[in-house]
């Protein structure tokens, strides 16, 4: 798949499983990382596992599985790293603490609203 596609099976996924406030981050040009950071809130440690175990199975199906998940036993903040995309599952609090779109400002914003169910 290309990094778009991934990009765009995270979101949908996220979204399916009602995460909230999903933003994306262009980031390819800014860093080798990732070409896409993807960003949501979750509403519970529970929510960010259910989050987390969709978007794994979505994109192990879809053959993309994830190359690393960092902080699923934590709670607070899951990290999948698909290699060319990084989706980032947080509480609210942990989000603003952290404030990746603040801390990556220079990366371009991805318009992901017609990818979200309202």
């Amino acid at each position: 798949m290309r990094p778009e596609e991934v990009m765009e099976l995270i979101v949908k996924t996220l979204d399916g499983k009602k995460a909230r406030d999903i933003a994306v981050l262009k980031t390819g040009k800014i860093t080798i990382i990732a070409d896409y950071f993807i960003i949501c809130t979750a509403s519970s440690t529970t929510h960010i596992k259910t989050l987390s175990d969709e978007t794994g199975k979505v994109l192990s199906e879809a053959g993309e599985p994830p190359l690393r998940v960092e902080g699923y036993r934590a709670g607070g903040w899951v990290l999948m790293d698909f290699g060319c995309a990084v989706a980032h599952l947080f509480l609210e609090e942990t989000r603003k603490f952290y404030d990746l779109e603040r801390l990556w400002g220079d990366a371009e914003k991805v318009d992901v609203s017609n990818l979200i169910s309202d």
